[in-house]
């Protein structure tokens, strides 16, 4: 049983969401992959600390490298889903999104995941701008959703905090939430994104252990292109720049310091997860 859970976003540096004028999908396979090389130093730097957790892998990925895939489950982490083609949920209608989830199911599938129980959708964008979304979620097989992130812009400020039962015509679904911070009174990343690359590894060893001592795991989320020894660039708008770009350099040291200072896990193993999986009537 995990106090904590470590989430990776197995997607490329080219999967950025809203740029398809920039970054358009037809020339996705034209561009010098880096999500091999990149995920595989995340899974050395997990080997090294001792670590497991959740790598959530967008289909164009799984589709093009299973032999990456395969590397992660034999390792031991949980694997999941992240879309296929990594498109926001409330930029799709209902009837694409559960044909994207299913697509991202049948990658999976092909390289020997046949059941996969974690999803994140991207940029956090199974929100309140896509209501439908979390029963298409159960109806498909998921159990637990990372996605909903508390704080303003991707999410919302009155979203929990800690993993919660959220209720859908479908079935209940559990929500796992990342960490956050606090800045200037107001819920910002902590446990992911620039946030997480912007402190330093002390004081997110503090966050998390804060969090265990009142009984709440911290998740934090990071994406194999956060680590790339030699990131390729494209010039995006302010905000997409500064969320993509921003304390890049020395974040796989400090990433590292991270995984040796506290307890991580997957998803699934977290006390919350592994009650509501042991709960489920199948």
């Amino acid at each position: 049983m995990a106090s904590n859970a470590f989430t990776v976003d197995v997607e490329d540096w080219f999967h950025i969401c809203g740029v398809d004028d920039r970054l358009p999908r037809e020339q996705w396979d034209h561009y010098q992959s880096r999500v091999v090389l990149t995920t595989r130093l995340l899974l050395e730097d997990l080997a090294a600390t001792g670590q497991r957790g959740t790598f959530l892998i967008v289909g164009w990925v799984a589709r093009r490298f299973p032999r990456l895939i395969e590397e992660i489950a034999a390792a031991g982490h949980e694997v999941g889903l992240h879309s296929f083609w990594h498109r926001r949920v409330y930029d799709l209608t209902p009837a694409a999104f559960r044909e994207d989830l299913r697509d991202n199911l049948a990658a999976l599938r092909d390289v020997g995941v046949a059941a996969p129980r974690s999803f994140r959708a991207p940029e956090w964008s199974l929100n309140q701008r896509a209501p439908w979304a979390p029963a298409i979620l159960v109806e498909e097989g998921v159990c637990l959703d990372a996605s909903r992130a508390p704080v303003a812009r991707v999410g919302s400020p009155g979203y929990p905090h800690r993993p919660y039962p959220m209720a859908t015509p479908a079935g209940p679904l559990l929500e796992v939430p990342p960490m956050v911070g606090r800045l200037a009174g107001q819920p910002v990343p902590l446990g992911w994104g620039w946030g997480l690359r912007k402190a330093e590894p002390a004081d997110v060893l503090e966050a998390i252990a804060a969090l265990n001592r009142q009984g709440d795991p911290a998740v934090l989320t990071v994406h194999p292109w956060e680590i790339d020894p030699d990131p390729p660039h494209v010039r995006l708008p302010a905000p997409l720049a500064f969320a993509h770009y921003y304390k890049l350099s020395g974040f796989r040291a400090r990433l590292r310091t991270v995984l040796s200072g506290a307890e991580f896990g997957p998803l699934c193993e977290l006390p919350d997860a592994r009650r509501w999986l042991a709960a489920r009537p199948d």
